[in-house]
């Protein structure tokens, strides 16, 4: 680029911004004259507790028992697969395989899942989507049941 170029476009440049710093704050924007839209409520984040169909309670009957499901499978999957480990086994799950090392890593691996299950039923059951709450449920129990009749069929 040439030196006329570049006086030309930085004249251009200057001209541009000048102009736009000195136009007033309304320009962009609505005149202050002109009639305010009416404010409309936030939608709000989580559903509430309303009157809304299939809502209950989180603790409810159907959560406990798949709950108390979820660790009793947890804790039988910890069990075999530790007994696995011991008699010089292998962890076929690659996030396990990390933790599995050590009885205490491998505690925390089976309970932080059955943590993280109940954790996110019940960000489904806050946001509403309470068919998604029993599902994770229902899924890691399918997990871990595979996981153990799997253990337990091939010792």
């Amino acid at each position: 680029m040439n030196c006329a170029n570049f006086v030309k476009n930085s004249f251009f440049v200057a001209a541009l911004l000048f102009a736009g710093l000195s136009c007033p704050s309304y320009a962009q924007g609505p005149y202050p004259d002109a009639p305010k839209p009416a404010a409309e409520a936030p939608a709000p984040m989580f559903v509430t507790n309303t009157n809304i169909a299939g809502e209950h309670k989180f603790f409810d009957r159907t959560n406990i028992a798949l709950f108390s499901a979820t660790a009793a499978l947890a804790a039988t999957d910890f069990a075999v697969t530790r007994a696995n480990l011991q008699s010089n086994g292998t962890e076929l799950n690659p996030v396990v395989r990390i933790f599995g090392r050590s009885t205490a890593g491998l505690a925390l691996n089976f309970a932080g899942e059955a943590a993280g299950s109940m954790g996110l039923s019940y960000f489904f059951h806050k946001t509403g989507h309470h068919k998604l709450e029993r599902a994770v449920s229902g899924v890691n129990i399918g997990g871990s049941a595979f996981a153990v009749g799997y253990s337990l069929a091939h010792r």
